[in-house]
């Protein structure tokens, strides 16, 4: 479905309470209707979680934006502890299309997600705000007095977004129960759910490897439990936690729930319901009317922050191994690659280099501080990059460790429960863990970062091991003074923690016994005293922040940060992979799912280890994922210590279809990057399920192994083993082979089996797109100076069309990513064409730094072109000799080039197939020269 953007912001987002059941609101106040009776059951049910709370109290807040209500429990029951006698519910308008609802403890606080981590924009606050109140209504909340329960709904059409009322249904045995229980709260356990209807199809709710693919399954109950656990692991909670969904109804109408909570989580999908099962904290919900899919992420994104810049280079291709010997071996791989003409930016260390895995050290045999920094620099010169590792985990075991002297004296270590500092195992043996939390902790990490970055000038961080990952279980563990080098099985002897954070009443379904096992004891403290109970899921997320800042302070440049443990709102820190995953096709299949969901939950800069992490790979699996790998968001071949070389130069095959992979993923680099200031502005994911593209189509909402970049050009990988051929989904229109343009799919949305030799990969661009491309090389440096290309892609069976595109340009290392005078340019680009006449135009914002660089617009490639160009014009003076343009009958597409027209300058082309006509009269331009705002 189609919304008009006028339509959409003209209508307000505005709490309306409407009568239900008991409570009526107009105008934001409330009143209480005596006519009205309280709903109650005539035949009372027996339910062990006994029969919810009733509304006591409202109070209107003195802006209208919304009200607060008190609640009181209605039956007192022991299950998973006593209930909270008194709550307090709080509803807030938030800007336009998001509303917000805390229930919470009246009379003592509790646990939140801090303002610190995840920022909770409000745009209604803003001075001058266009979301500023009143406006008209695009949602409302009803709710129910006793027992209480509340509904939020979509005024358009009526439809109910989220519903906690449970409703009663009569078995055949004529026995009343109800649908789901009553909201819960106690100390440690809380439990709400809400109806869904049979049309909705739910997304998100992660981190977890879905054999089952995309969609949430029906049935399935998702844990959300950050664990240091094998992404090879189906179908348990992995690294990262993310209690929020995405509901896609029919006709394509999206809209998003989120709950704010950093405690463990059960989250059961019932098919016709949703409960979720929290073991702290409040119920702390957002929720974003849409209406469609990229709507709904960027009302997401701008509550919980956008997406971070990722520099230009972090395009590239990435090539690291866990094994990399020594500094030879390194430069060994780096020449392999340019030998073999295979593209490569970035070249990284796992653990290698550090001595005896100490963080911030390097080891003097076999990486020698001198000899690296003269590889990196090395790298440099060649406008390559490298990146290292750090574990959080910092050794106890060596005296002269300088890192660990500092973070005594500043004293920034998690704490037992008998404050003292919190032992524990990782790759080094025995290790302290920082206080993320701890403002001086997050000053001596960037000091330590800094201080290792004036012996080896890194580019960027890859932050491992911060679930936080332990090799032991258990509090007070004692350290014998004995190391034991490349173990990781507990050796510390360590008590078994029995407080009520490790043994909470509700246990949920982790992939460990308990939700303390291989991480830090539950009953463990950060400086301000929150417990890791609490903060566990946010330990990732607080590391990426403190390594985001140190970065920008000791670079002076945009940071590059790869973190494995995740939040809601790491996004705007950093990028992440899908973690340790195996060498087979169905790990290879399988990471398509996991990308798609980390950009739906903000974090648009991913990959998976191509090739597979665990395990030895082979020719053909390599072959494949290195032909996916390449159009990942963030592309890097990655395997285990032990495992054979995948270096894509190993095998011939490989090799040769990496440089055919790589080179049209180094030619798509701008737009890329362009996809990369679509998020950073609007939280958009580079790399998107179709139905983002196109919602209306219910076929795409079950497509699991293909992938849009942006909105136009479709990854139709293969994913089976010994396949020559693929089937693929294509939504309605015309899509073009991108690697040869002639081939091409006309669908009316269909399935299609293409051809998949073993040399090649479908890439398919979509009608009505205007591609950005430069030349391949072997680094992004080099690509990013050569001339531009304008793929036009007009829809094939019609002689009529028009195609729009963008394109953002900077230095790709400024921390910033904005259009500055002189320091970026942002062009959108516009073309229609008609029987015999076309016209491609750009409108410049900026740009001067296009113009500085000298870049411009060599060769514009007309897909779909109706016939040949044989008048052409810029700026409506006729082109030069030096310009040709050429007509391919069978692919129906037309080539202009021997251009020079800069980019930063605007620019109209018209051509027309008439010798006698010099310009394309008819043609309505006001059409394609107008562009949503930025």
């Amino acid at each position: 479905m189609k919304f008009s953007k006028v339509a959409v912001w003209a209508v307000a987002f505005m709490l309306v309470l409407t009568r239900f059941m008991g409570v009526e609101v107009h105008a934001g106040k409330a009143q209480r209707l005596e006519s009205v009776r309280s709903v109650s059951r005539e035949s009372k049910f027996e339910q062990s979680l006994g029969e919810g709370q009733r509304v006591i109290d409202i109070y209107d807040y003195p802006d209208g934006r919304g009200f607060v209500a008190d609640l009181e429990v209605i039956e007192q029951t022991q299950l998973y502890g006593p209930d909270i006698s008194e709550l307090r519910m709080s509803v807030r308008v938030e800007g336009q299309f998001r509303l917000h609802v805390q229930i919470s403890d009246k009379s003592n606080s509790r646990w939140e997600v801090p303002l610190s981590l995840v920022p909770r924009n409000d745009p209604s606050l803003r001075k001058g705000s266009r979301f500023a109140l009143p406006q008209e209504q695009l949602i409302k909340l009803t709710y129910t007095t006793k027992p209480f329960g509340f509904a939020v709904t979509r005024i358009s059409n009526d439809e109910v977004l989220f519903n906690s009322t449970p409703s009663v249904k009569t078995s055949l045995e004529g026995v009343e129960s109800p649908s789901f229980n009553s909201m819960v709260f106690k100390d440690q356990y809380l439990e709400i759910s809400t109806h869904i209807p049979s049309s909705a199809t739910l997304f998100g709710l992660g981190e977890s490897t879905r054999p089952d693919g995309l969609p949430l399954v029906k049935g399935k109950t998702y844990s959300l439990w950050a664990t240091d656990i094998g992404a090879m692991n189906a179908n348990v909670d992995l690294y990262g936690a993310y209690p929020y969904y995405i509901d896609v109804r029919a006709g394509g109408l999206t809209h998003g729930v989120l709950l704010l909570n950093s405690n463990a989580m059960d989250i059961h999908y019932g098919g016709n319901f949703l409960t979720y099962r929290v073991i702290g904290g409040t119920f702390d919900f957002y929720f974003f009317v849409g209406p469609t899919p990229l709507d709904v992420v960027d009302q997401y994104t701008e509550l919980v922050g956008r997406p971070a810049p990722m520099p230009y280079w972090s395009f590239g291709f990435h090539q690291c191994r866990w094994g990399y010997k020594n500094v030879d071996e390194l430069k060994y791989v780096v020449e392999n690659f340019k030998r073999a003409s295979i593209p490569l930016d970035t070249i990284w260390n796992d653990i290698d280099y550090m001595q005896n895995y100490l963080d911030f050290t390097a080891d003097p045999v076999n990486y020698p501080e001198e000899q690296l920094k003269d590889f990196v620099e090395e790298l440099h010169a060649n406008g390559q990059h490298y990146v290292l590792i750090l574990d959080p985990g910092i050794s106890i075991a060596y005296e002269n460790y300088t890192t660990l002297k500092r973070g005594l004296a500043e004293d920034i270590f998690l704490k037992d429960e008998q404050n003292e500092n919190y032992l524990a195992q990782v790759w080094p043996g025995p290790v302290y863990f920082p206080d993320f939390f701890n403002p001086k902790g997050s000053a001596w990490w960037a000091n330590e970062i800094s201080e290792f970055h004036k012996k080896i000038p890194f580019d960027g961080l890859w932050i491992d091991m911060n679930e936080v990952s332990n090799f032991c279980s258990g509090t007070q563990c004692k350290f014998n003074g004995v190391v034991y080098p490349n173990l990781n099985e507990c050796y510390l002897e360590c008590k078994e923690s029995s407080t009520q954070w490790d043994n909470p009443p509700y246990k949920i379904t982790t992939a460990y016994k308990n939700i303390g096992d291989k991480t830090v004891a539950m009953g463990v403290k950060h400086f301000d005293g929150t417990l890791e109970y609490n903060a566990h899921n946010l330990y990732g997320l607080s590391e990426s922040i403190a390594t985001n800042k140190a970065l920008q302070a000791t670079r002076k440049k945009r940071p590059f940060i790869l973190a494995r443990s995740t939040f809601v709102g790491s996004g705007a820190q950093t990028a992440h992979w899908t973690g340790d995953n195996a060498a087979t096709f169905k790990d290879l299949e399988y990471s398509i799912a996991t990308i798609l969901n980390s950009g739906m939950v903000g974090v648009p800069m991913i990959g998976a280890d191509i090739c597979g992490f665990a395990g030895d790979s082979n020719m053909e699996l390599c072959n494949r994922w290195m032909q996916l790998g390449a159009f990942y968001p963030f592309s890097r071949n990655h395997n285990i210590f032990g495992a054979i070389p995948q270096e894509p130069y190993v095998w011939d095959q490989v090799a040769s279809s990496s440089r055919a992979a790589l080179s049209m993923r180094y030619r798509l680099l701008p737009y890329f990057y362009s996809l990369m200031f679509e998020a950073h502005n609007k939280g958009a994911p580079i790399a998107r399920p179709l139905f983002f593209a196109f919602p209306e189509d219910i076929n795409t909402l079950k497509i699991s192994t293909q992938f849009l970049l942006g909105s136009g050009v479709l990854v139709t990988p293969v994913v089976l083993p010994e396949a020559t051929t693929v089937n693929g989904y294509f939504p309605m229109g015309t899509w073009y082979n991108l690697f040869d343009y002639a081939s091409k799919v006309e669908s009316k949305g269909e399935h299609f089996e293409l051809a998949a030799p073993s040399d090649s990969i479908n890439v398919h661009v979509h009608e009505g797109t205007i591609l950005p491309m430069q030349e391949s090389a072997l680094t992004s440096a080099e690509a990013m100076t050569t001339p531009f290309t304008l793929v036009v892609a007009f829809p094939a069976s019609k002689s009529s069309g028009f195609a729009t595109g963008k394109l953002f340009l900077d230095n790709g290392d400024d921390i910033e990513m904005v259009i500055r005078k002189g320091r970026s340019t942002f062009v959108r680009f516009f073309a229609q064409q008609s029987v015999q006449r076309g016209v491609l135009s750009s409108k410049v914002v900026s740009g001067d730094y296009a113009i500085q660089k000298g870049l411009t617009v060599q060769t514009i490639i007309i897909l779909g072109a109706n016939s040949a160009a044989t008048s052409l014009t810029i700026n409506s003076v006729q082109v030069s000799s030096s310009i040709s343009s050429s007509f391919d009958s069978a692919a129906a597409s037309t080539t202009i080039s021997g251009l020079s027209v800069p980019v930063g300058s605007e620019f109209q082309l018209q051509w027309t197939t008439q010798a006698h006509s010099t310009s394309p009269q008819g043609l309505n331009l006001a059409t394609v020269t107008c562009g949503e705002k930025l």
